[in-house]
């Protein structure tokens, strides 16, 4: 593990770093519309989440606490605050996939965290897009917040209901800006990348499972315990691979660059619904999910 952290740190800012950086930011971009579509179950969504947080204290306790160090003070100062901003994000999206549909909710999100996250990066990180990739980045967001537009005009939900869940989108993609920017500035400020992932995960995940089992002690009728754990299980090991995937990019890589790449999840998500969860996709949506692909690989040779 210290010789893969070396090889990272040698690699980052680099061309070959550069490349690294796009494997990892569509690795994870697939492993997150993974993750969304696990969420979208009959279960609720604040239950599902509690469950994948459960596991993921369980599979990253071990690592944290007896296989890598123990973070320093910096590092646990930053720890601190990315609980507050992980927390905040979470509860946007439990809010947002309890009052509107997945497919309405899930591109809001997605198309407004890249816009914000490139401009944070710009103030942050000293991080510039040039004409085309911005030109990338609208063909980008512009699709995805157009599938939006389209999903939403087949929704027939309560109006107040999902006013709300627009509402609670919006919040979720700026937090996933925020959360963007922060656990690159994070990763980059630890000695090492693998103990401020293991601990990020462990520290981050404590919250969720305490709220979600407050919830399910107050429900009249709670659901079967088994199938909701083997959904945690699975999303558990597909968050090490999101989000993580997305850090280590962030760090090997340019800010801006792998949170755009990242949200060709859309796409990943839109195609999973189609192949495997039998959604009707339609030349409208086709269309719009080859703008958000056609983005992203502008705004990655646009550079």
């Amino acid at each position: 593990m210290d010789n893969l952290a070396a090889y990272l740190i040698a690699v980052a800012g680099t061309p070959e770093g550069a490349r690294l950086a796009t494997i990892l930011a569509l690795v994870s971009a697939l492993a997150h519309a993974v993750f969304g579509a696990l969420q979208k179950g009959r279960h609720d969504p604040w239950l599902t989440r509690g469950a994948i947080d459960l596991w993921l204290v369980v599979f990253s306790a071990p690592v944290a606490l007896f296989v890598v160090p123990w973070p320093n003070a910096a590092t646990a100062l930053i720890l601190v605050g990315a609980v507050g901003i992980h927390f905040a994000y979470k509860v946007a999206m439990a809010s947002a996939y309890e009052k509107a549909a997945f497919t309405v909710v899930y591109p809001v999100v997605r198309g407004t965290g890249p816009l914000v996250t490139v401009i944070a990066a710009s103030v942050f990180f000293g991080e510039h897009f040039t004409p085309l990739q911005w030109v990338g980045m609208g063909c980008l967001s512009g699709g995805i917040l157009l599938l939006a537009l389209r999903n939403l005009a087949e929704e027939k939900l309560d109006p107040a209901a999902l006013r709300a869940g627009l509402a609670w989108a919006l919040m979720g993609g700026l937090l996933v800006a925020v959360y963007t920017t922060y656990d690159a500035y994070g990763i980059r400020q630890a000695p090492d990348a693998f103990t401020f992932l293991a601990w990020f995960f462990f520290v981050t995940a404590l919250d969720f499972p305490v709220l979600a089992l407050h919830r399910y002690r107050r429900m009249d009728n709670p659901p079967v315990l088994a199938p909701l754990m083997w959904r945690g299980v699975i999303g558990a090991l597909v968050a090490w691979v999101s989000f993580g995937g997305v850090m280590l990019a962030t760090m090997v890589g340019k800010v801006g660059e792998a949170a755009v790449l990242r949200e060709t999840s859309t796409v990943f998500a839109a195609l999973i619904g189609w192949f495997i969860l039998r959604e009707k996709v339609g030349p409208r949506r086709l269309l719009l999910m080859t703008l958000v692909a056609l983005g992203a690989v502008i705004v990655e040779t646009g550079g």
